[in-house]
């Protein structure tokens, strides 16, 4: 049992829980929130919000101490608490939800697309079963852990709270600079159209090598948060599909035909009829044909990978989370000091109870013409898998942080585990698809959410918040923002299609891949075995599958920017000297910057695509014609170069101030 004494002591009452500070951590949730949701769409990942938000909460209720008088930490906690919980819901619904958009367009009359209230409803159930289902850890996890699970952005964020509450809180000027910064780049490129969104230059010698760069501040910032080493794996996966692999198949197998369920895909996205052989493609259409495949198969595998290790950490998880549940369902309810109160055990019970009554009985919330049955089992295969993954996510990243969650894998898993159910009861049509992907959305969303609330209760268990006040701030939080974060994905979808170039949707496509294959039998196992065999292989050298693996999934152009991002943090931690405490990270005005980038950009994307639907067309207002392609390329260039240098020179300017 931890002895801890938090900043702010149990017998210490002050405002916390109120009004304001829940809509406005809603209110930050949409944003950060939409904008998570845009990145994930986009390159397949999500980041913690949770150090931008401590920060922003900060700022944001000094402003207003004129108006509801002065802020205090308590405050400050509970409206970041309600604030990070659309990040999660974030990353369950872009994982797998365009999946259905995706069979929607492929199969028209057979499949509709899913509603705005369907898609709210699974982020709402997801993020309930999630933090409901962490709750009768906290006491084993983050008091009688506490020194055994750091919980790093927790950690982090408490830190950041009892500094801004103790000074000026003028760090969040950066997270601001770098959201008006991305916000109007992305206006500059995608409404003025005053230069490329991005760079391509095909290399002379390797037939259809193409090495490509997209110059957008969000990836950027990417790259500054996960640093060199991370971004130099992605990158690396990235050259293996697009320098090694494209121009291999085109070499070895260019007068070879392509196979029939390749030909009738690439087709289907618009491919001259009259090409049949490999050697008429473009890289682009080789990768949509051949490589996307590998690539799905490598995160596939890497994402196994990543459970398989996490198997004895599962198993201790679940066995301790069964005693704890039974050890609170005696002890919720005592009286306990302030800094010891949680939601009573007695509201889990019925949260969880009203979750599967509403799966069960809500006819359209897990797909069109499913009957009671299907309805029910899944309601169970959602509360099982739910809990199995709830206890693990809590405890990795109280290891590892939120950003190393392996929520992806996770999915992969509960929908490997529910389509051989299916498959087994004879589920395999369109309705069955769709079920089991509704049923590892829940899941994936309640295991993401479960991460985020971890982190919370250990930045409350610090500070000496009220675990209770926290509990309901997040529930509040996360069905609060559900229909903003899910009215962002809904529009990005129907301005730009997902699985397109702009909105390519990988984790979804990856889930839709999985669902396919185990359902109707017919994915090419070979070009799996490929990507599988890639992902193990670069496991026997050390290297972290999955960052490799989605390097592989994706175009490189999405990859380099994030190494340079990534190879910015290296001269600046080599000049200045690296800060491998999160504490000191959190001080870094690089990563509130690249966090900046990140949130305006995404806030700018998700308005150019409520304009494209409100006026059905791609909205553009200015373009500037070059007399030659690559004269756009070299403005683009110059300009990126100068975000780079920006984003140097403020991180080198803070670390030198520190």
């Amino acid at each position: 049992m931890s002895d801890y004494k938090p900043f702010v002591p149990a017998e210490t009452h002050m405002k916390d829980f109120n009004p304001k500070t829940v809509i406005l951590g809603i209110i930050f949730g949409a944003i950060f929130g939409s904008a998570n949701a845009y990145l994930g769409l986009r390159v397949g990942l999500t980041i913690s919000t949770a150090i931008p938000l401590a920060v922003v909460s900060v700022a944001v209720l000094r402003l207003l101490t004129p108006i509801f008088g002065k802020p205090t930490i308590l405050e400050c906690n509970i409206s970041q608490t309600a604030g990070t919980a659309s990040s999660s819901l974030a990353s369950g619904i872009i994982f797998t939800i365009p999946a259905i958009f995706i069979w929607a367009s492929e199969n028209p009359g057979q499949v509709v697309d899913p509603s705005l209230l369907q898609m709210t409803l699974l982020a709402a159930a997801g993020g309930t079963l999630g933090i409901l289902f962490m709750i009768p850890l906290r006491n084993f996890l983050i008091v009688k852990e506490h020194n055994e699970l750091p919980y790093p952005e927790g950690t982090a964020s408490a830190e950041v709270l009892m500094a801004a509450t103790g000074g000026s809180g003028a760090s969040a000027v950066s997270v601001f600079k770098g959201l008006g910064i991305g916000a109007l780049y992305k206006g500059f490129i995608s409404l003025l159209r005053l230069w490329p969104s991005s760079i391509e230059i095909k290399l002379p010698v390797i037939k259809k090598a193409v090495v490509g760069v997209s110059t957008t501040p969000a990836l950027l910032g990417v790259g500054y948060i996960l640093g060199r080493r991370i971004g130099a794996i992605m990158v690396g996966g990235g050259l293996i599909s697009w320098v090694v692999m494209i121009p291999f198949i085109a070499w070895k197998f260019g007068d070879t035909e392509i196979w029939p369920t390749t030909l009738e895909y690439l087709r289907s996205k618009g491919l001259d009829p009259s090409i049949t052989t490999i050697a008429r493609l473009t890289p682009q259409q080789i990768w949509d044909g051949y490589i996307r495949i590998i690539g799905a198969g490598a995160v596939a595998a890497a994402g196994l990978i990543t459970i398989a290790k996490s198997i004895p950490t599962m198993i201790n998880s679940l066995r301790i989370g069964l005693k704890e549940l039974k050890s609170s369902a005696a002890g919720l309810n005592e009286g306990k000091l302030r800094t010891e109160q949680d939601l009573s055990i007695k509201w889990v019970l019925i949260g969880v109870s009203l979750v599967i009554l509403m799966v069960t009985f809500i006819p359209g919330m897990i797909g069109q013409g499913t009957d009671m049955l299907m309805r029910f089992l899944s309601a169970l295969a959602i509360a099982f898998f739910a809990f199995c993954f709830v206890t693990v996510s809590s405890r990795i990243v109280g290891l590892i942080g939120v950003s190393s969650n392996p929520t992806s894998g996770m999915a992969i898993v509960t929908l490997l585990g529910t389509g051989l159910i299916f498959k087994i009861l004879g589920w395999t049509d369109l309705t069955g698809k769709i079920t089991a992907l509704t049923i590892g959305t829940i899941v994936c969303i309640a295991a993401s959410i479960a991460g985020d609330i971890s982190q919370e209760l250990k930045t409350g268990f610090l500070i000496g918040s009220t675990p209770r006040k926290q509990q309901v701030s997040e529930l509040l939080g996360a069905i609060g923002s559900a229909f903003f974060v899910c009215l962002a994905v809904f529009y990005l979808g129907k301005a730009y299609g997902f699985g397109s170039q702009e909105m390519p949707a990988p984790q979804a496509t990856l889930m839709k891949t999985v669902l396919d294959g185990v359902l109707d039998g017919n994915l090419r196992w070979d070009l799996v075995g490929i990507g599988a065999a890639f992902a193990v292989a670069i496991m026997l050298f050390k290297i972290p599958p999955l960052p490799f693996a989605v390097g592989i999934y994706l175009p490189l152009s999405t990859m380099t920017p994030v190494f340079i991002g990534g190879l910015l943090r290296h001269f600046v931690d080599s000049r200045y000297g690296a800060r491998d405490d999160q504490v000191e990270k959190s001080r870094d005005q690089g990563l509130l910057l690249g966090s900046g980038f990140i949130a305006g950009e995404g806030l700018m994307g998700v308005v150019i695509a409520v304009i494209a639907v409100i006026i059905s067309g791609s909205p553009e207002y200015l373009r500037i014609t070059y007399p030659a392609p690559w004269m756009g390329q070299v403005v683009s260039a110059v300009v990126f170069s100068l975000l780079g240098w920006y984003l140097f020179h403020m991180a080198a300017k803070s670390r030198k101030q520190s």
